[in-house]
């Protein structure tokens, strides 16, 4: 089964997003922020795809995503950035970050099985 790692510091947000990846099929994961992310994607087994909010306390969505892409010996999953930052700006330093694809709060199941199928891991 594949896993999702949901980054966002709202519990309600988590708790979402856990459901969302079950009902997609991935088994889920969660930290709060940034820096537990690291935490988790150095200790796990493997992840295939992060939610990854951008507005978050100790580290932010954007500051875990260029410290991920920029460190060989983590894994590199599709990393889709979910947040209510709807400047596009901002959309584009996301995808110059890293990211691969970018949704915007609140998501609907069906937008992030787009998004998954268009990065080609659903």
């Amino acid at each position: 089964m594949k896993t999702l790692l949901l980054v966002d510091d709202s519990r309600a947000v988590r708790l979402a997003g856990r459901r969302l990846a079950e009902a997609i099929g991935f088994a889920p994961l969660e930290a709060e922020d940034g820096a537990e992310a690291l935490t988790l994607l150095r200790e796990s087994d493997g992840v295939d795809v992060i939610l990854l909010d951008w507005n978050m306390p100790v580290m932010d969505g954007l500051t875990f995503l260029r410290t991920l892409r920029a460190d060989e010996s983590l894994p590199q999953p599709i990393v889709v950035m979910c947040t209510t930052e709807n400047d596009m700006s901002r959309v584009i330093e996301a995808i110059s970050a890293g990211a691969n694809e970018y949704i915007m709060k609140p998501f609907t199941e069906e937008i992030v099985r787009e998004k998954l199928a268009q990065t080609g891991v659903l």
